[in-house]
């Protein structure tokens, strides 16, 4: 391999940032494509992403195991039907392991900027500890839970007690016997508010918008049923009655809410759940959403709504007025004294400078990614590749998303980016972009399809979802899960143009 900035060969073909489970799935790919000359740029200090870097209390998926995995490298060792966060770490580990991707990784390690140089048609990748690297093709495989968000609130660095991120957990804290104060009621609030009531002194839940939440099928899987899963065929009718279950909770309700009204039916189950839960009618009208199932993603759990029958735990959804050293203060006057912050906040998911990507990526004449997209809007052919940033390719780009399990996008994705990278090797073209016109025709289609979505029909305006991007648009793609595995195998290449 070259190593000098001067020469038209770069340092690697590929470079993938990012080592979560798009990362690792994209590189299996590349190398079962004998495209195996890559770099996998990591910022954690091991692989597994969101599963690396979450490991607050209760932190698990909430899309059953057997779809939460790659078709291709399936277990039949998971312990529950709804795996813990260890597990898909270590999950992921095995993956990097089993592969023998490990000596091709670069943890510890920050891509601060990329930029193409178009006399050579490579990118010169800005690293923040192996400086400049050089490579023909780049992926961004880093995911939309990546960057947290934490909360514009007047005082917040003023408080002095102990503050920490959901997804950025300091299990050096002891909460026991603690005053402590949760912001956010999304998905991480609905795990960990459960784990940590039974030990602290009291629990203020800080809610601004309620969230819908589901019951969850989440048990112990016998060694019977371990044992069964190594019999031909039952993984992966597992996975397909897994990822037909995702489906139908979330796909088609909000992907097709105007054909198969299931929100209003899940809707009603959700509130007599929620009235089987929650003995205080006061309480329960505060957890009750006003929008549509849909709207933002749903939780689920077995025991966060009961937890609000707990005596040392408080709902309070007066809005925050200021933090000061040693309370939270809300608009009513009151003042709440805490000793720790739990910020469940959620991600910078639409966020163009910080999150999408999470560095600066410079195109074709100096044409700036995130500018683009503030300028034009958010839109990337099959959620993939944007014109004027040639050989750059997205996992996880605006309308690539259904909603279903990561595993299926990824897998979706990647064959798309092989599919290019194995027709450039086949015409020796060093050059892959794709067209204005290719890319204009896929964001009308997506746009002009999203009219049957949850989102557009009213009602989601209360939800403060952050599906929401600041253009307005929601970046899922409107389709079902089906045509977005049959599209990365039948778009057109010719969509795209290669340079010799």
């Amino acid at each position: 391999m070259a190593n000098s900035m001067s020469t038209a060969l770069p340092d690697y073909d590929t470079i993938i940032v990012g080592a979560g489970f798009a990362g690792i799935g994209m590189a299996i790919k590349l190398d079962e494509a004998k495209l195996g000359d890559y770099l996998l740029i990591e910022s954690g200090d091991d692989v597994g992403g969101t599963w690396n870097w979450n490991t607050y209390p209760g932190v698990a998926v909430d899309i059953p195991s057997a779809a939460y995995q790659f078709s291709f490298e399936q277990r039949e060792d998971w312990s529950r039907t709804y795996a813990p966060g260890n597990e898909l770490k270590a999950y992921a580990v095995h993956c990097v392991d089993k592969y023998g991707l490990r000596p091709k990784i670069r943890l510890n390690t920050n891509v601060v900027a990329a930029e193409f140089d178009s006399e050579h048609s490579l990118w010169r990748v800005q690293t923040d500890r192996a400086g400049a690297l050089t490579a023909r093709y780049l992926i961004n495989s880093v995911g939309l839970l990546s960057v947290p968000q934490l909360p514009d609130i007047d005082g917040l660095d003023s408080f002095d007690g102990a503050i920490m991120h959901t997804a950025r957990w300091d299990h050096t804290q002891d909460l026991t016997g603690k005053r402590v104060a949760v912001i956010g009621t999304g998905s991480s609030a609905i795990q960990v508010i459960p784990e940590i009531a039974p030990i602290v002194a009291h629990l203020n839940v800080f809610q601004r918008t309620p969230t819908w939440c589901f019951p969850k099928f989440d048990v112990p899987l016998p060694p019977a049923a371990r044992w069964a899963m190594r019999l031909p065929g039952v993984k992966t009718l597992l996975r397909l009655i897994g990822q037909a279950y995702v489906e139908g909770t979330f796909v088609i309700p909000a992907q097709f809410y105007t054909m198969f009204p299931l929100s209003k039916w899940m809707a009603w189950a959700a509130r007599a759940y929620l009235r089987l839960q929650v003995r205080d009618p006061a309480v329960r009208k505060k957890l009750t959403p006003r929008y549509p199932i849909g709207c933002k993603r749903p939780g689920f759990h077995n025991r966060y709504l009961a937890t609000f029958n707990r005596r040392n735990v408080t709902l309070v959804t007066e809005p925050i007025d200021k933090i000061t050293p040693a309370a939270v203060a809300t608009v009513d006057g009151a003042s709440i004294e805490v000793d720790v912050l739990v910020l469940a906040t959620g991600f910078k998911v639409t966020d163009t400078r910080d999150n999408l990507p999470t560095f600066t990526i410079t195109g074709v004449g100096g044409r700036s990614l995130a500018r683009f997209w503030d300028e034009h809007r958010l839109q990337a052919y099959e959620g993939v590749s944007v014109p004027g940033f040639p050989n750059l390719f997205g996992i996880f780009g605006p309308y690539g998303y259904v909603g279903g399990s990561y595993f299926v996008l990824i897998e979706a994705q990647a064959h798309h980016i092989v599919r290019c990278l194995t027709r450039a090797r086949r015409e020796l073209a060093s050059r892959v972009e794709i067209t204005d016109a290719a890319n204009a025709r896929f964001f009308t289609e997506m746009t002009s399809r999203r009219r049957r979505q949850v989102f557009w029909q009213g009602g989601c305006q209360s939800a403060n979802s952050a599906y929401f991007d600041k253009h307005g648009d929601v970046l899922f793609r409107p389709t079902s899960t089906a045509e977005l595995c049959w599209r990365s195998r039948r778009f057109d290449l010719d969509d795209y143009q290669f340079t010799t």
